[in-house]
């Protein structure tokens, strides 16, 4: 089924590679037209050189006001609307929990859990006025359900997501806004194959009933669903999409 965004106008935070790359691509093949913002200048100018007539690329950080202030500015002098917000941009730095400094904190914070709000806050005005609105938040089981050594800033930020979602979605219920999570389990993106290696991606499979990772198009096509009317009765609700990861009591 093609056409489920036809019409529709979508920002995509951090879209220039990986999950979010495969998120634009998906929302494009539906129909919409994106406006993605990353910090990432030069993918993220070749992702929209891929679309030249469905996607715009700006920089912008998620976690600067002023920069979410102004994509959206820039959307609505683009499109005139704003239909869907999709946040993907986050950052894992590992380090145990005596070794984070004070501004790796604040740092993972302010990308993870503050730069969704701002993005929210952004977006609230012109969505409420629309009477319209879909908003994705990219989260993880690590946080919200279980957790791992060297992610305690990773873990307090996708758990501190899912609150956000679920006030969001109180505020804007009434408004026809509707606000969900989608919380991935391990993710097999060239990043993170680059960073840990294929060895520690093999092990990472193993540890799902699936015995595979997640594809980013797999993610994609979960915040497609959430960007969507079929998913127009769901708001305040995270995803899981794990492999069956969260299901174990122990090793198996």
């Amino acid at each position: 089924m093609r056409g489920r965004l036809e019409g529709k106008t979508a920002i995509v935070l951090g879209g220039s590679r990986g999950i979010g790359r495969a998120v634009v691509e998906a929302f494009v093949q539906e129909g919409a037209a994106v406006v993605l913002a990353d910090v990432n200048d030069q993918l993220g100018t070749s992702l929209a050189g891929t679309f030249p007539d469905r996607v715009s690329y700006m920089h912008a950080d998620i976690a600067s006001r002023t920069d979410m202030q102004n994509v959206v500015q820039a959307t609505q002098d683009l499109h005139g609307r704003i239909d869907i917000l999709a946040q993907v941009a986050g950052i894992y730095p590992l380090n145990p929990i005596e070794k984070i400094s004070e501004d790796e904190w604040d740092r993972v914070l302010a990308v993870n859990l503050k730069g969704p709000f701002l993005a929210i806050q952004a977006c609230f005005p012109v969505m409420k006025r629309q009477r319209y609105g879909r908003i994705v938040l990219t989260g993880s089981i690590t946080g919200p359900l279980v957790s791992y050594p060297d992610h305690a800033h990773y873990s307090a930020s996708k758990a501190g997501l899912e609150g956000l979602a679920r006030c969001a979605a109180i505020e804007g219920a009434e408004f026809g806004i509707t606000v969900n999570v989608v919380a991935p389990g391990n993710v097999d993106t060239e990043n993170v194959r680059a960073e840990v290696g294929d060895e520690i991606m093999d092990s990472m499979a193993l540890s799902t009933p699936l015995k595979r990772l997640a594809t980013p198009a797999e993610v994609a096509e979960t915040t497609l669903f959430l960007a969507s009317d079929a998913a127009a009765y769901m708001t305040g609700r995270s995803l899981v999409l794990d492999g069956g990861q969260t299901l174990l009591e122990g090793k198996l």
